[in-house]
């Protein structure tokens, strides 16, 4: 039997206007469900939490450096996980790119250093045969976050929803704009839900959100408390949207660099800027593309990007591109084929932070998680540690989506895997 590694990675946002309540308790829940009842060893296990001194502090390039050591460590037959509870961020997909959702989703580590759909799918390429790396998002948007993996249940990919309309014989949507704009009905729609709109329906009731300022506050460390001792019961009065609005992000990045002008257009390069070596390789293949274009064009590069001229040349060897399809598509040529992601939504969703009467916190679908595997899969099959039931990672996601139904969330969580992928037990 193979090795059992996880990283757990936990964002609260305390002090900022983006905050959250119940990351750390998912963090604290699956670390102590991966010791009891998948028999992960403690040292095993790695965890990133912002409001946690005793871990390191989950910064992009922390987060990075996990995930690289737990793939580059995998061999075949061992078993690999990753937990993010924290914001998640649509960003417009770059003019010309072939994404699976038309949108790069991100998950937003502390500093704001962004960690890509692309880089997920570059991490999961790296993942040899025979190993398996299993990634739960409790995030806003993260329906394809390993991009160019089947979409098993959910409709966030472009393939999917013409397959949908195909089914219902009705004509697939026209092809995505290849502009930045956003359409009004989706500006408004993404208004509402960056306002908390998941307010469930059954027996919740609406407590004013803390998200900006308000009262309560976050768990100072991760605990093991439990919202519920029985499944399927709806206990949450306040729920907050762990989206990262565009606007509120654009903001904290102007205040974690200091630069005023940062807009939708200049996010990446910002990033690229403030972050040097440390930002996400996709951003600088891709910063390092536009001032190519502008050198080619007899353009002032430093009047465009600042001093992204300097900064590049020490990033030469680093991340050679040798063209614009590169960036795209990135430079690993194997598909992310030895990868499962289950998402707490779809990728134009949002994913609910939740408080129980007592004060305890949690992400809906962290919660819904620990709940099934606590009832066990109801088909008497054994599981191969403490005797626990097993639930396959479809099984997981289909009881997932019943159960957050009836607590009346409006989220659906998604699968991305292969079609053998899905017929395994989730985590091992």
């Amino acid at each position: 039997m193979g090795q059992k590694r996880a990283v757990l990675v936990g964002i609260n946002y305390p002090g900022t206007d983006g905050e959250l309540k119940g990351c750390l308790n998912d963090v604290a829940r699956m670390r102590r469900c991966l010791v009891e009842r998948f028999g992960f060893e403690e040292a095993g296990i790695r965890v990133l939490a912002d409001a946690d001194p005793s871990t390191p502090p989950p910064t992009g390039a922390n987060i990075r450096q996990e995930l690289e050591r737990l793939v580059a460590g995998g061999r075949a037959g061992d078993t690999l996980f990753f937990h993010y509870s924290g914001h998640g961020l649509q960003l417009p997909a770059e003019t010309g790119e072939d994404d699976d959702t038309g949108y790069d989703e991100c998950i937003v580590p502390c500093d704001l250093n962004l960690i890509k759909d692309d880089d997920f799918t570059e991490l999961v390429a790296k993942v040899p045969d025979g190993c398996l790396f299993t990634m739960v998002s409790d995030s806003c948007h993260s329906g394809g976050l390993i991009d160019k993996t089947k979409e098993q249940i959910g409709n966030s990919t472009k393939q999917n929803k013409a397959q949908q309309h195909r089914d219902r014989g009705m004509n697939p949507p026209p092809a995505s704009c290849t502009c930045t704009c956003t359409p009004l009905p989706r500006i408004i729609h993404g208004a509402f839900k960056s306002l908390g709109n998941h307010l469930p329906c059954h027996g919740h009731k609406q407590k004013q959100s803390t998200q900006h300022g308000g009262k309560d506050k976050p768990d100072a460390k991760a605990t093991e408390a439990e919202p519920s001792a029985n499944a399927g019961v709806a206990v949450a009065t306040a729920t907050t949207s762990r989206s990262l609005p565009l606007p509120t992000f654009i903001e904290m990045l102007r205040d974690k660099t200091g630069r005023h002008d940062v807009g939708v257009g200049s996010i990446r390069t910002t990033l690229f800027h403030h972050f040097g070596h440390e930002a996400s390789p996709k951003v600088k293949r891709f910063v390092k593309v536009m001032v190519a274009r502008l050198r080619h064009d007899g353009k002032d590069v430093d009047a465009e990007h600042g001093h992204a001229d300097g900064a590049l040349e020490q990033e030469q060897d680093a991340v050679p591109v040798r063209g614009v399809e590169e960036v795209y598509a990135g430079p690993a040529a194997r598909l992310p084929r030895n990868g499962v992601l289950i998402s707490g939504c779809q990728t134009d969703e949002t994913s609910a932070d939740a408080t129980t009467p007592e004060g305890v916190s949690y992400g809906a679908l962290s919660d819904a998680i620990q709940s099934i595997l606590a009832a066990g899969s109801g088909s008497g099959r054994k599981g191969r540690k403490r005797g626990a039931a097993t639930v396959t990672n479809r099984e997981l996601v289909v009881r997932a989506r019943e159960l957050m139904a009836k607590q009346g969330y409006t989220q659906h969580p998604g699968l991305y895997c292969s079609d053998e992928h899905a017929k395994l037990p989730f985590i091992c």
